[in-house]
């Protein structure tokens, strides 16, 4: 049985320290500024990104993970003599996906070795996908065996997450099923989520402080009773709001792991700073 990489973008933004004791390869996605292009998560980091924000005259766009990135990124792990499994972002959000199937072709050779999956969400949401399939391939699971263990995680995991203000994801087209909310009162703070792909409306609350409450109400309607719970906090640029969302968030719950994430550059472009959010994966 050959050995399997596992390979995704930086918008899981899976804290550096279990990327390194799981060897999963990130490739960054590109954040664009002005006349500067950054590798997200190494040209520029969550806090100086969102430092940079506060001041900035001129907004940041972003691309997805470029084809010659992808190419290196399996190429170099054929060469270790991997079998690779690449678990991408939603393709309803980036691009990042045909850039993986570009990125495959241009090889001269092993292509058949390369196996892709859209992971249909991102941020931690994904990572936990990411995550589990590494740790089978760490235990000599096949591809096969990865990938379904990807594909599978997809029916047990979500996200849930409120912004400060709808007018990054607005600007940037990714605002899905919550558009409906533009133009409401500014206090009002709607719940969204990562449905079949896109950015949706779950709800919404006159509060943030409410809508932090109803997120927990929700991950909890998803994983009471279940076993094998984890559980992952994201934000930008709001770590102790996201300390004690995940200190509540696990009341209750059958808890194996709490992960304590940043919402990537690459992300924090769409969502802007001051999002928080709860991700949970469980098993049947």
């Amino acid at each position: 049985m050959g050995k399997v990489a596992i390979v995704t973008d930086s918008s899981a933004y899976i804290p550096k320290d279990l990327v390194k004791n799981l060897n999963i390869t990130v490739v960054p996605l590109v954040v664009i500024w002005g006349n500067e292009t950054l590798e997200d998560g190494l040209d520029i980091l969550p806090e100086q990104f969102y430092n940079r924000l506060k001041t900035a005259k001129e907004m940041p766009t972003t691309s997805q993970v470029s084809v010659p990135n992808m190419h290196k990124a399996f190429s170099g792990l054929l060469d270790q003599g991997y079998e690779v499994l690449g678990i991408f972002l939603s393709s309803k959000l980036s691009g990042t996906m045909q850039s993986a199937s570009q990125g495959r072709d241009e090889l001269t050779s092993g292509k058949d070795k390369i196996t892709l999956v859209d992971s249909n969400t991102t941020a931690m949401a994904m990572g936990f996908h990411v995550m589990a399939a590494a740790k089978a391939a760490d235990q000599g699971a096949s591809v096969s065996e990865c990938k379904k263990i990807a594909e599978d995680s997809q029916k047990n995991s979500g996200i849930y997450f409120v912004v400060d203000t709808l007018e990054f994801l607005h600007r940037g087209g990714r605002i899905g099923g919550a558009r409906r909310f533009i133009g409401s009162a500014l206090n009002i703070k709607p719940i969204l989520t990562v449905r079949d792909g896109k950015v949706e409306a779950a709800g919404s609350v006159r509060t943030k402080a409410k809508a932090v409450k109803h997120i927990v109400e929700l991950v909890h309607d998803q994983c009471k009773g279940k076993n094998n719970v984890h559980l992952a906090t994201l934000h930008a640029n709001a770590e102790q709001e996201a300390r004690e969302l995940l200190k509540t968030a696990g009341q209750g719950l059958n808890v194996v792991e709490s992960v304590l994430s940043e919402v990537s550059p690459a992300i924090g472009t769409h969502t802007g700073p001051g999002t928080v959010g709860l991700a949970y994966m469980h098993s049947m």
